[in-house]
């Protein structure tokens, strides 16, 4: 490790780390694990949450970092890493604490490292929570040159009686889908095989068909609902009226909204019900088979909740008061907990 280098980086990052903390961060930068009060403030933990659980998850990027290191642009990776964790946290209904991150570099470059701290930092601002630490490895013989890797990890709280699970979900609660900024981390495999190696694409030349150069649509963030479902969930979680909801990543729409279902119901989605971003018609192009399309990516849905039908209209205007763009995209009805695509 380059210690002198690794100096560097913490004074550069840690102005922008302190953003991030409330009261409730115990001590700062530069100890052997970060602090969180649980007991500072009185209204959330003695009102809010009388019997409070811990939720943490852990993710990552996947080869969306590759097209960042070929594009040489790391300013918004950051921001993908703590929506991945987030977003997951919100599932359950938990609200986000505190994030810490984990950076392997083949050899340590501050100005790239503090820029993908930039990024994580805007993602815990956005997602309301502290980035309470993180570790920084160099790993010359395990990294080729110029290449790293990233993980986040995220902790949250829930009241126990208000956490969200399966028997919840009822027959004729209605799916709310909120849109999507395009691609968020998920199918850049895919992505870079297709759009890159085989029909060779520049990254930084505009796509008719798209309205901005491709790496623009590439490296565009993943969206953090923290704001928007913290809202939801703070109106018309306690009768309940949220019943479910599901971060689309990964398998997309027939991958993740199964996961809430009870195995009695199964989820009706209407495929011709919102806007699908550009970048997935210039997919298409590449005789990928909508199936494959909808199996793979989130096809312009990042999230979906499933809400009682009288709550669906007051729900949809607190999510679009948060800056999110939400719609009913389908329908829950009895079945044996599946998913079908119309």
């Amino acid at each position: 490790m380059d210690l002198d280098a690794a100096d560097q980086l913490v004074e550069r990052i840690a102005p922008q780390v302190r953003r991030t903390y409330g009261p409730r961060v115990v001590g700062g930068l530069g100890g052997f694990a970060g602090a969180f009060r649980l007991d500072y403030d009185e209204r959330l933990f003695a009102h809010n949450y009388r019997d409070p659980v811990l939720v943490a998850c852990a993710d990552g990027v996947g080869s969306k970092l590759l097209v960042a290191v070929e594009a040489g642009r790391f300013d918004t990776i950051g921001i993908d890493l703590v929506a991945m964790n987030v977003n997951d946290l919100l599932c359950c209904g938990a609200e986000p604490l505190f994030f810490l991150d984990y950076v392997a570099v083949q050899r340590l470059k501050p100005d790239v490292v503090a820029q993908l701290v930039s990024g994580m930092v805007v993602g815990c601002e956005a997602a309301r929570c502290a980035l309470l630490g993180g570790e920084t490895a160099e790993m010359p013989g395990l990294y080729s040159r110029g290449h790293f890797d990233l993980a986040g990890f995220s902790v949250g709280v829930v009241e126990r009686g208000r956490m969200l699970s399966r028997r919840h979900v009822h027959p004729g609660d209605e799916l709310i889908g909120v849109l999507s900024s395009g691609l968020h981390s998920n199918g850049y495999a895919l992505v870079r095989r297709l759009l890159l190696t085989e029909a060779g694409l520049p990254l930084d030349e505009p796509i008719p068909t798209l309205g901005e150069p491709l790496v623009e649509a590439l490296l565009r963030p993943t969206r953090i609902y923290v704001r928007g479902v913290l809202d939801v969930l703070a109106r018309y979680q306690r009768r309940p009226r949220v019943t479910g909801m599901a971060h689309i990543t990964g398998g997309g729409l027939p991958g993740n909204v199964p996961r809430i279902l009870p195995d009695d119901c199964d989820a009706v989605i209407h495929c011709g019900s919102w806007p699908i971003p550009p970048i997935f018609g210039l997919i298409e192009r590449y005789r990928v088979a909508e199936e494959e399309l909808y199996r793979v990516f989130n096809m312009g849905i990042g999230f979906v909740l499933a809400v009682r039908p009288k709550s669906v209209a007051p729900v949809v205007r607190t999510l679009e008061r948060a800056g999110e763009e939400a719609l009913v995209i389908g329908r829950v009805r009895r079945g044996h907990g599946r998913l079908e695509l119309r």
